[in-house]
């Protein structure tokens, strides 16, 4: 290695010819390669240059290695990932996805390998949280990638046991009040289905394989609020499209993603990735734009076994009894014994609970445990497409998450694509668990060519929000995708916007990307006309709620107010009368504090729209006083609690002195006071909810759970154009200039410019690297 003022030169095994990777003002690296295999060797190696200890955990938490390093609390992790780790055949699971995805891959794996060796033999290199948790980064195999599942977004097993217990313990009406389900759809208890038989907390260890343990604040997994749109040039400014996307995840330090240019012989590909994954998932290849939003294909289901009370490893399947499969394995253990467990499997995956004393187990299948459905591994195969037809076709291979695909080309071209293996349930529908004795078998999976698809919208514009958009005539019933989408508000908000214009920029994008509209907040308004109280501090609710224009901007104390009464009171409070109505008053609070979503993922105001604006019979025989009383009743103790929380002054009073962004390193609570200045970023106001197009979901607390420190808008065609945000900054390594410079440009809703031509991007470089043939230590 020579370093000199911005420019550093390495030596790297394994490559071919130098690569050159220049570094913009903004930390976006652009990688320029004479070969593939090069190409995709050096993004291995400037991800670890970058991101090396977020990689190193996202193996270790993956794999069940986490105990090996961080200590014996850390081992019940480590089995439960290790039961959901893809087992099958390599060869099937190599052939499933794009034919250079394993070579590239094995090209990635060793470049992080290659800056492993770097910092084990020069520590100045070495990120300082191995130093402060004393241990070493790991190599990696090529199978890890392919290996590891557990990290993407799944459905529905969360749904089909939240629904379960409901049912055993409350009953329909109940159930009908905790979630809507679309399209309109009777819940059936499978035949030979025992709801009694089913653990409160039957999903534990499942939890524990797909959620961090250290992400207590994060959204649970599952929970998405990811938006995207295309516009045709009939549609736009400049007669040219633009394609938009802002995925929705935890937010966390380091970002989720990474930006990064990938330029070889073939291949010149820009945009946003996981860091530990090769390639680009959400961008542009300077033929075809491309980004993804959640389509919630329902690719789980838990089945409940009868075992045999004389050898409980045995279940009752068909005619007979069949074993389950043991699986031993050894996970290390740090300052400890190393643990010996055994994994049991069914035929249908992980058995993930065992109760001997009711002679029952309990298992999950997933669709995304069999070949070729590593998540976003898939877009290796999309990236390079030379136009709509060539990545639609990639999408025929495409496994896992379901996805919301949209295009847009220079020739005017635009589409949606959703993507994803939907498993084929004959006679059963995947709402609820069902028995594993063989009656309910998955029969394969739907062709990707069965979803529906629109090329060139008529409108002039596409969008996306996790909404269900399947057209009225798909068949549900026989074609199942779900019945477990997320509400339609931020799409019905983007409709209303997008179809008003034809003039929009992309300037125009982000600003929508950054929309903090309230739709429900905007449908409850009208209720408030009319209504007046003896009480001054209701009274003065009610002018606030009244004359405010339904926007959770963070300076608004209308909005800190109308989120508090909402949530914490309205709500509740709705379902207190309609749950009264159908439990014994005893029983009332047990199923409110059933039906009540958790706060970071409250973001469906669904069946509370549906008690205000068409309660039914749901709130008694005078809906309208019942409507009445329940806002006035819920309007004072908010009053009393927002004042508690921001001062006795409304005027004073702000939604983003409550709501705010403080992303915290996962291992902030083990790195010490020595990472004190860097273990946290913020705080900064934010606005919007759950329920805004800017999706920043917050827990108990108001701090922002999740939302998109990633955003993109393509000008396609005029590439240069195009623009970007990555929060809080691209690079993981706290001593780099881009650990966090990006995160008060995000929390204040701009974006930078996402350069593409070698020409803008020498004017912006800031730091220059080369990579070098190098020889291996010991060759």
């Amino acid at each position: 290695m020579t370093e000199s003022g911005a420019a550093v030169t390495f030596e790297v095994p394994g490559l071919s010819e130098p690569v050159e990777i220049l570094i913009d003002r903004w930390g976006v690296p652009h990688l320029y390669a004479a070969s593939r295999e090069d190409l995709f060797l050096a993004q291995g190696f400037n991800a670890a240059r970058d991101r090396l200890f977020q990689i190193d955990l996202w193996r270790r938490r993956g794999l069940g290695l986490l105990a090996e390093v961080l200590g014996p609390e850390y081992a019940e992790h480590d089995r439960a990932a290790r039961l959901f780790l893809y087992r099958g055949d390599m060869a099937a699971e190599r052939e499933a996805y794009g034919p250079d995805t394993e070579r590239t891959t094995t090209a990635f794996v060793h470049g992080i390998n290659a800056f492993v060796t770097l910092c084990r033999t020069q520590r100045e290199y070495l990120p300082p949280e191995f130093r402060l948790l004393d241990y070493e980064p790991a190599y990696w195999e090529p199978a890890d990638v392919a290996r590891i599942r557990s990290h993407g977004l799944y459905y529905n097993v969360h749904d089909e046991v939240q629904r379960a217990l409901t049912l055993r313990d409350f009953g329909p009406e109940v159930e009908e009040l905790r979630k809507v389900r679309e399209p309109a759809h009777e819940l059936r208890v499978p035949e030979g289905l025992d709801l009694s038989v089913i653990p409160d907390d039957v999903l534990r260890v499942y939890r524990m394989a797909t959620t961090p343990p250290w992400a207590a604040n994060a959204p649970r997994q599952g929970i998405d609020g990811s938006n995207n749109w295309v516009l045709a040039p009939s549609r736009t400014a400049t007669g040219r499209p633009l394609l938009a996307n802002d995925p929705h995840r935890a937010v966390t330090l380091p970002a989720l993603r990474y930006l990064a240019h990938l330029s070889a012989p073939g291949l010149d590909v820009i945009g946003a990735g996981e860091p530990a994954l090769p390639g680009v998932s959400i961008g542009h290849n300077g033929r075809l734009a491309f980004g993804l939003t959640i389509f919630p294909i329902d690719q789980e289901d838990l089945y409940v076994y009868r075992t045999d009370p004389a050898d409980p490893k045995r279940f009752a399947y068909g005619d007979g009894w069949e074993a389950m499969t043991k699986v031993t394995e050894t996970i290390p253990v740090r300052g400890g014994e190393p643990v010996t467990t055994d994994l049991w499997f069914t035929r249908h995956g992980p058995v993930i609970d065992e109760r001997p004393d009711r002679a029952a187990a309990f298992a999950v299948r997933a669709a995304w445990l069999e070949p070729g459905m590593a998540p976003y591994l898939g877009s290796m195969d999309y990236m390079g497409a030379a136009g709509p037809d060539a990545f639609v076709a990639a999408m025929e291979r495409w496994g896992a998450p379901g996805e919301n695909q949209v295009y847009a080309a220079p020739d005017g071209t635009t589409g949606w694509r959703p993507a994803g293996r939907v498993p084929v349930r004959r006679g059963w529908d995947g709402t609820l668990p069902v028995p594993g004795d063989g009656r309910y078998e998955w029969d394969g999976h739907h062709p990707v060519g069965a979803l529906p698809s629109v090329r060139d919208p008529e409108d002039g514009w596409f969008a996306t929000a996790n909404q269900l958009n399947l057209p009225a005539e798909y068949p549900n019933a026989e074609r199942t995708v779900t019945y477990d989408w997320y509400a339609p508000h931020r799409h019905h908000r983007l409709a209303e916007t997008l179809a008003a214009r034809s003039d929009w920029t992309a300037a125009d994008c982000v600003a929508l990307q950054n929309d903090y509209v309230s739709l429900p907040a905007r449908e409850i308004q009208p209720l408030l006309a009319g209504l007046t109280s003896d009480d001054s501090q209701v009274a003065g609710a009610l002018k606030l709620l009244r004359d405010w224009d339904a926007s959770l901007d963070a300076d608004s104390p209308a909005a800190a107010l109308f989120e508090i009464w909402y949530r914490r009171h309205l709500r509740p409070e709705l379902l207190r009368r309609a749950l009264a109505r159908l439990l014994p008053e005893e029983r009332v609070a047990g199923a409110l504090a059933r039906v009540l979503p958790a706060e970071d993922a409250s973001a469906d105001p669904r069946v509370d729209l549906s008690l205000l604006l068409a309660p039914g019979e749901r709130l008694g025989p005078d809906p309208d006083a019942a409507i009445r009383a329940a806002i006035l009743t819920s309007l004072g103790p908010a009053m009393e609690e927002t004042a508690k929380l921001l001062g006795p002054d409304p005027g004073a009073w702000r939604w983003g002195a409550l709501h705010q962004a403080l992303p915290h390193h996962p291992l902030a609570g083990l790195l010490g006071a020595e990472a004190a200045g860097w273990s946290s970023v913020g705080p900064a106001p934010r606005g919007g909810s759950g329920d805004t197009v800017s999706a920043t979901a917050y827990g108990p607390g108001f701090r922002q759970s999740g939302g998109a420190t990633f955003r993109l808008v393509v000008d396609v065609g005029s590439w240069d154009d195009s623009v970007a945000m990555n929060a809080p900054g691209q690079s993981g390594d706290p001593g780099s200039p881009h650990y966090r410079d990006l995160f008060e440009p995000w929390a204040a809703d701009e974006a930078f410019p996402l350069l593409y031509s070698r020409e803008r991007i020498e004017e912006h470089t800031t730091r220059r690297i080369t990579l070098v043939p190098g020889v291996a230590p010991g060759e």
